[in-house]
């Protein structure tokens, strides 16, 4: 099989244990190429097990799994020299700068001329945006631009994969959303395997997302199949004006299958469901309109939060 097609990383039943603890059963995960990818849990879950077994730092009781179709107990050196790694919370010797540290980080990679690694340091700290900051002790850094400057000696060996454990878990907002500009960057240069428990980081960012709870895989697939696969499309609606005679329109349709009318203030919100979605996309919104009273002022179809689903499948009883 030609490596451009097969997954990633590809686990079978991989499963760990620590004497009588149970931290991940029976994992299976296809992670594509090209993809950023979602581990999605809550804290304890098993993501930093799955991640150490993958990385060869840890044996699996039970089960196997490739990484580039190279199994991770056999071929362990031959995958690493292929990953960037980021550890929850890396550490740094405070007094040297962000290119003394990636230099440092390069000569375990390249052994080649001194100006080709300068040009691939110059490289990864403009694609991770600390260019300005290249020559200032990290000392000085925030949280984001140490977990940007992690990415950064991660990303450094032109890896295959890049593997990030809760890469933008203890940032504040503005961290947060550079981390994760920086990922969706780096996503035409390598595959990103990373691990969460912040929905709407996922949301976000990811094409793919697994969710585990209690060391248990409960759900894997793209992420906008995750987001549609929950029940009945709903339209939401922000309506003023002459609305009595466009509801009672819009109920009688007979793809509509329910309308929720709440007042807010001087306006009503709706909340349409439908059995049709294709009917309604081209129709609902001239329905509104048709008797000519009524001003839409906000339309859209109901975007599912991941949060609903992640609640709803954690939440299921799935495990004793």
């Amino acid at each position: 099989m030609d490596e451009t097609t097969f997954p990633v990383i590809e686990t079978h039943g991989l499963s760990k244990s620590y004497k009588d603890v149970t931290a991940l059963k029976s994992l299976d995960l296809r992670v594509p190429k090209n993809s950023i990818f979602g581990f999605l849990g809550p804290n304890g879950a098993g993501k930093t097990t799955t991640i150490k077994l993958l990385l060869g730092l840890a044996r699996p009781t039970g089960g196997e799994a490739r990484v580039f179709g190279l199994d991770i107990v056999r071929d362990s050196v031959d995958i690493r020299k292929r990953v960037g790694y980021l550890a929850q919370d890396p550490r740094y010797y405070e007094h040297m700068t962000a290119r003394e540290t990636l230099r440092f980080t390069a000569r375990f990679f390249y052994s080649g001329p001194a100006p080709a690694i300068e040009a691939r340091i110059a490289e990864t700290l403009d694609l991770v945006g600390l260019s300005d900051k290249a020559d200032r002790p990290i000392k000085g850094f925030s949280g984001g631009e140490r977990q940007r400057l992690g990415i950064a000696q991660a990303q450094v060996n032109y890896p295959d994969l890049l593997i990030l454990d809760e890469p933008a878990a203890s940032l504040d907002p503005q961290g947060r959303h550079d981390v994760l500009e920086v990922m969706e960057r780096l996503r035409k240069h390598t595959t990103i395997f990373y691990s969460t428990h912040i929905l709407s980081d996922v949301q976000r960012v990811s094409d793919t997302v697994a969710i585990l709870d209690h060391g248990q895989l409960i759900a894997q697939a793209p992420i906008e199949e995750l987001l549609n696969s929950s029940g009945a499309p709903v339209f939401t609606a922000t309506v003023k004006g002459d609305v009595a005679d466009a509801q009672a329109r819009i109920a009688g349709q007979p793809w509509v299958t329910a309308v929720q009318a709440t007042p807010v203030n001087s306006h009503t919100h709706w909340h349409i469901t439908v059995s049709d979605e294709a009917t309604a996309e081209v129709q609902l919104l001239p329905l509104m309109l048709a008797g000519g009273g009524v001003t839409v002022l906000e339309y859209g179809r109901k975007k599912v939060d991941l949060e609903e689903i992640f609640l709803g499948l954690t939440e299921g009883g799935h495990h004793g």
